[in-house]
């Protein structure tokens, strides 16, 4: 009987481990099935969010290409080419590389030329050395050639013509500007002359862990101001040429001689200082960002030693890409100097970014291009 007995009990703890096997295997099926469903479903999703992110680029496009491609490499842990998202650092140009650059000139030109000749508060308090500027900048309107040694009398005139100002008074001339309409367009305004396929590049960096910098030549409150609330990335990330910043009651004491109070304001002092281009570029981008970036997106020679800076003796894979201004049916294109970028990056190694053939819209619909501004 208890020979019965035993047998009957392993009999039954043989059928109770099978079982518990079965349930396993059955439930690590599942669960690899559901991990492979879910990794599936991620890299589809990664494809989906991908394409969207760049849908105003053509296919043929070849950032739209490359960036997707690099993201997904440098995104990867497993590559070897993953980049930590600490020195995920990209960092743009902004005239005629996020926005329009000349219509018929730089937007910051424009805003002084309104300054020193339209504005009727202060035109008629303006300096010879700014109405001398403001003539200048009138003659390279209409010729559409830049004048040697202007970025200095610029930058010069614009620190003397809002000396004074707060830092917010500032700001809120220049956002006043940017809702001037554009000279060359139908239903646009300066603050909406901004690229939009170049604005999607942002957000699908941004939705990949980088930051984004913002480094121009133009100065740099005029920079934020016409770029804040259009291009998502916080003022502190947007640099561009500087002037003097005093106290109200400093005057003409140096900065270590005098201590800010409680009665002072802080206000632009009227010197200029640095013009942010070419080599500046990369100087400052060491000074205030201190990581060397993976991403350069610029538009011209002055952009050329950022790009270079970005893609040479990098730890980490990095590239750069350059707009080629060849619309002349739906922006203020020139094909000379088209054809004289596509040389650069082809010498260079940069990735030219055609706006004619890459791009299914500049500015969105609405918009009407009706030829350079008189």
């Amino acid at each position: 009987m208890k020979k019965k007995i035993a047998i009957l009990l392993l009999a039954s703890m043989v059928l109770s481990f099978s079982a518990c096997n079965q349930k396993q295997e059955s439930g690590s099926a599942a669960s690899e099935a559901s991990q492979t469903s879910a990794s599936s479903e991620a890299s589809q999703n990664s494809e989906t969010v991908t394409e969207a992110s760049l849908s105003l680029w053509t296919d043929s496009a070849p950032l739209k290409t490359q960036l997707t491609d690099y993201i997904k490499t440098i995104t990867d842990e497993s590559s070897g080419f993953f980049i930590p998202v600490k020195n995920r650092i990209a960092v743009f140009d902004m005239d005629g590389t996020l926005c329009c650059e000349t219509d018929p000139g730089y937007f910051d030109h424009k805003l002084l030329y309104h300054r020193v000749m339209e504005d009727p508060d202060y035109k008629d308090k303006a300096s010879d050395e700014e109405k001398e500027t403001a003539k200048i900048i009138e003659e390279y309107f209409k010729t559409g050639s830049y004048p040697k040694g202007l970025d200095v009398k610029h930058g010069t005139a614009v620190a003397t013509a809002f000396k004074g100002m707060t830092p917010d008074e500032f700001d809120s001339y220049v956002k006043a500007y940017r809702d001037q309409p554009m000279n060359s367009y139908t239903n646009m305004t300066n603050g909406q002359a901004f690229y939009k396929p170049m604005l999607q590049v942002i957000d699908l960096l941004q939705a990949n862990d980088f930051t984004v910098y913002i480094i121009s030549g133009t100065d740099r409150f005029i920079t934020r101001g016409l770029a804040e609330g259009i291009v998502n990335i916080p003022r502190s990330q947007m640099i561009g040429s500087d002037e003097s910043l005093i106290a109200t009651g400093q005057g003409d004491a140096d900065g270590l001689d005098y201590t800010f109070t409680r009665n002072d304001k802080l206000v632009t002092g009227g010197d200029f200082l640095i013009k942010n281009l070419k080599m500046n570029k990369v100087t400052v981008i060491e000074q205030e960002i201190g990581v060397q970036p993976v991403l350069s997106f610029g538009n011209s020679s002055g952009d050329a030693a950022m790009a270079n800076f970005t893609i040479t003796n990098n730890k980490y894979k990095s590239a750069a890409f350059m707009l080629c201004c060849d619309d002349t049916e739906r922006e203020n294109g020139n094909i000379e100097k088209a054809e004289k970028m596509r040389k650069s990056c082809e010498e260079n190694g940069w990735t030219a970014v055609s706006m004619k053939n890459d791009w299914t819209t500049i500015y969105g619909g609405g918009v009407t291009y009706n030829g350079k501004a008189e």
